[in-house]
């Protein structure tokens, strides 16, 4: 899951004002238009234009994920600026209303299990990466929140999710 969301970033149409939770807030509004584009669940928390990457397609297979199969995720954008080390996410998954995870990781090591190392040059990026799902993910709807930003607090990206499985 951090892989997804990292890059890019995935959820279904609500309508919702983001406030990260490392920020006081503990609600992300979804809103149609913030829609990350392509086959995928992620929407970005709030109006991603001034944010440092530029997010273009993320495509899931299969979309929705399912548990015990492989999760092929294939992502397209560029950076604006270089990221240098440092950089943070803040993840959260809830099931339900239950805090699973709630944590800030640091960039350089989440994205090493995407195969990229830091730093992130300045351009354009491709990502694609097979993940196996476990097969005991439980049944039940998923809130996913990645809050990526600089050393310095600049905005990388921002995406959620709310992915249903199922048995």
């Amino acid at each position: 899951m951090q892989l997804t969301t990292l890059l890019l970033a995935t959820l279904s149409a609500v309508s919702v004002s983001a406030t990260p939770s490392w920020m006081g807030g503990n609600q992300v509004t979804i809103k149609e238009e913030w829609k990350v584009p392509g086959d995928n669940p992620l929407y970005f928390c709030g109006d991603p234009k001034d944010d440092i990457a530029q997010i273009e397609n993320v495509d899931l297979d299969p979309n929705p994920p399912k548990p015990g199969e492989k999760l092929s995720i294939s992502a397209k954008g560029s950076l604006k600026d270089k990221v240098e080390k440092g950089f943070k996410m803040h993840l959260q998954v809830k099931y339900g209303l239950i805090t699973l995870i709630n944590q800030e990781a640091d960039g350089c090591d989440t994205i090493g299990k995407a195969d990229l190392e830091c730093p992130l040059d300045k351009g354009d990026m491709k990502l694609t990466k097979d993940v196996d799902l476990p097969r005991e993910i439980p049944p039940g709807t998923y809130t996913v929140l990645a809050d990526v930003y600089t050393e310095d607090g600049d905005k990388i990206t921002c995406l959620t999710a709310k992915i249903a499985f199922h048995r």
